[in-house]
């Protein structure tokens, strides 16, 4: 079941990659026990000035020297330390896993092993072609009406292939203590509305090529529909004319409409909802509808269409789903598309490179289970909850200095801050996975048991208590969030590294590093949408009218600020799109500085390190944790479907609106860097 409208929003940049070196060698041996520099000064290019261009200053040189790798479509220090954890521990754990025998059915030990030989196992795969689609490539050939089909995509959706709508279980916006089934848009092979309507030439090349992507597939699918690509263009244009932006997506009130399950028909009653949702085993009196508008709109789409279109958009459907685990003509030409063209990769990594995100991504708990135990030792656990709590003593000073807030809303506030509770590390329990049934020789069964352990996993919860421990990451994540139906913030050990967390590296480069991170993920629980959730975890206002009024105005002059930056010619970064994280930012980083500053109080002040005080060396620790290259296509691919700004402004964006950055590298008021005192947007 695919989380449609999940709530849960991952707040740091999971499309960038990190590294556990700053170097940005990551084939360092020993890379657990070795020293890594708090700063690589080499990094630093001296032609470029703080205060007029801070990115390339601080990481001109390791931009020069770290070009985007053939196999990726971004470098930076995020992909650096997850190709480490991946690539050098992750392998390592599933080499020693592989290199035993007489491994027991259904131990996690085996569905690893097995899970990694399938994927490993070209040879069968070649041998078997598509023959593992074929009883449900039957289904479709077998549809002969509109009930079918919904009967049909039912079924499909309980495997994981899309449709023009899925389902979700989360926990309920409005009663954040039980889960409820959610209804959202879906369907659309591109990702985002903007692809299908945009006019620029980028954008139409992507649709040509589209195109001749999906005719090609067919043909070596053994498919002989005609003219498959423009057919399937053509009806997901169709759906993404009747689909809510990605803007108007992350409204939580607007995307809320609390529904008794029979408004289903009356909103789409030409679709069989019964067949549609008892085939995935679903059964709810009640949902959440995103909207209703597109329901009506899909209905007459839908009733509109020939049945053949519906066959060949839903056998398209599931080749793409299970493009990569079929044989190497069909798995090329997939990367062509969505590698290549979509995000500017120029090879495909390694098929062993490939077999261990793979299982990774199938498997990501039990091997998360492994990872943790070896990687994560208690006391980096007790550090970082010691760095939390810090940081949330800073926000609720800075709550008590807000001149744009009453008294009122700031004790709601500081009830919320004080209600945030925090994960590390990994889960205080791991479940049972030993009912997916992982065979050596059977990759895509493989794949699809594990899809249906988690369809069967998310059913159940309908309706049921929310479980608050379980995770929404993996523990070899390198990345955080903040869930706010949870009120929760969550930190995996994948990140938990440097440069993010170095152990070695002096109070200021961490601070600009982990606790700004820790700072980014509290903030979201004030930004543009988890500020409207209360300390319980439920979408209300907490807020007076003028207060709400307030932080409005303050985000829409950060959305304007944001939205006049030109990332690419003719692509400028979606301020309302980006305004979450961008918000995120600007907060952790005035949360770490001043929490930086408040740990020095009753001290020496410590001395410079390289020439560069505490105060420089803070900017210099966020700066090298964004640092990074990206391809053209795949910037344009953020822009237009990424939350999360590029992260060249995620360093440049909010520096400008700091004064603590202008008096550590004492730039002028007529500095690139530095905006006028009444062009600044302070919020937290």
């Amino acid at each position: 079941m695919s989380k449609t409208n999940s709530v849960k929003l991952p707040l740091l940049a999971a499309v960038i990659a990190f590294s556990a070196c700053n170097s940005g060698n990551s084939t360092q041996k020993n890379a657990d026990t070795t020293k890594v520099p708090a700063f690589n000064m080499a990094d630093i290019d001296s032609t470029f000035k703080p205060c007029g261009d801070f990115d390339n200053y601080v990481n001109g040189n390791w931009k020069k020297h770290n070009p985007v790798p053939s196999t990726e479509s971004r470098w930076g220090a995020f992909n650096i330390l997850d190709k480490e954890n991946k690539e050098v521990r992750l392998k390592g754990i599933i080499a020693e896993i592989s290199s035993k025998k007489d491994l027991k059915k259904g131990t996690e030990e085996q569905q690893i092993a097995d899970y990694y030989a399938s994927f490993l196992d070209t040879a069968t795969i070649e041998k078997r072609g598509i023959t593992p689609l074929q009883p449900y490539l039957d289904q479709i050939n077998g549809i002969k009406t509109l009930a079918d089909w919904a009967n049909v995509t039912g079924e499909l959706q309980r495997i994981g292939i899309s449709t023009f709508t899925g389902f979700g279980v989360d926990a309920d916006a409005k009663d954040s203590k039980m889960n409820v089934l959610y209804q959202g848009q879906d369907g659309l092979s591109l990702g985002e509305k903007s692809y299908y309507e945009r006019q620029d030439s980028a954008t139409k090349n992507v649709r040509d090529e589209f195109v001749k992507h999906i005719d090609k597939m067919f043909t070596l699918a053994g498919f002989t529909e005609a003219n498959p690509g423009k057919t399937i263009l053509d009806f997901e244009t169709k759906l993404a004319k009747a689909q809510l932006s990605n803007v108007e997506l992350r409204d939580p009130v607007k995307t809320y409409n609390r529904a008794a399950y029979g408004e289903l028909k009356k909103l789409a009653p030409d679709f069989d909802w019964d067949g549609f949702t008892q085939k995935q085993d679903i059964k709810s009196d009640t949902l959440i509808i995103q909207n209703k508008g597109y329901l009506t709109a899909a209905n007459g789409i839908l009733k509109a269409t020939p049945l053949d279109v519906l066959k060949t958009y839903t056998k398209w459907q599931l080749l793409t789903r299970f493009a990569g685990y079929l044989p190497k003509g069909i798995d090329e030409e997939n990367f062509h598309f969505f590698g290549t063209v979509l995000t500017g990769k120029k090879a495909q990594k390694t098929r062993a490179e490939r077999s261990i995100r793979s299982t990774d991504g199938t498997l990501g708990m039990p091997l998360g289970k492994l990872f943790a135990k070896k990687y994560f030792p208690e006391t980096s656990k007790k550090k970082v909850s010691e760095m939390i709590e810090n940081v949330r003593k800073v926000y609720g000073e800075r709550i008590d200095k807000l001149t744009w807030m009453s008294d009122s809303t700031k004790a709601m506030a500081h009830k919320k801050l004080a209600s945030f509770t925090y994960k590390i590390g990994y889960p205080d329990k791991w479940k049972d996975y030993s009912s997916i049934d992982i065979q050596k020789d059977k990759l895509i069964e493989n794949a699809i048991s594990a899809v249906l352990y988690h369809h069967k996993e998310d059913v159940a919860k309908i309706g049921k208590p929310v479980d608050k421990s379980e995770w929404g990451m993996t523990p070899q994540t390198v990345n955080a969030y903040y869930n706010p139906l949870n009120n929760e913030v969550v930190f995996p050990a994948g990140i938990l590294q440097p440069p993010f967390y170095n152990a070695d590296a002096d109070d200021a480069i961490n601070y600009g590093g982990i606790i700004a991170v820790i700072g980014h993920e509290f903030t979201h629980g004030f930004d543009d949408q988890g500020s409207q959730f209360d300390a319980d975890g439920n979408l209300k206002n907490w807020w007076t009218k003028s207060d709400r009024e307030n932080f409005d105005k303050l985000t829409k002059r950060y959305i304007e600020y944001f939205s006049n930056i030109e990332a690419l010619p003719g692509f400028k970064i979606n301020g309302a799109l980006t305004i979450g994280e961008n918000v995120a930012d600007l907060g952790g980083l005035t949360l770490a500085y001043h929490a930086l500053e408040k740990s020095f109080e009753g001290k020496e002040q410590p001395k410079p390190i390289d020439g560069f005080t505490w105060q420089q060396r803070f900017f210099l620790g966020w700066a090298q944790v964004w640092h990074g290259n990206i391809t053209d296509a795949a910037l344009r691919n953020q822009i237009q479907t990424d939350p999360h700004s590029p992260a060249r402004w995620r360093i440049n964006g909010p520096l400008p609106h700091l004064v603590e950055f202008q008096q550590a590298w004492s730039c002028s008021d007529s500095s690139k860097m530095v905006l006028p005192a009444d062009k600044r947007v302070v919020i937290w």
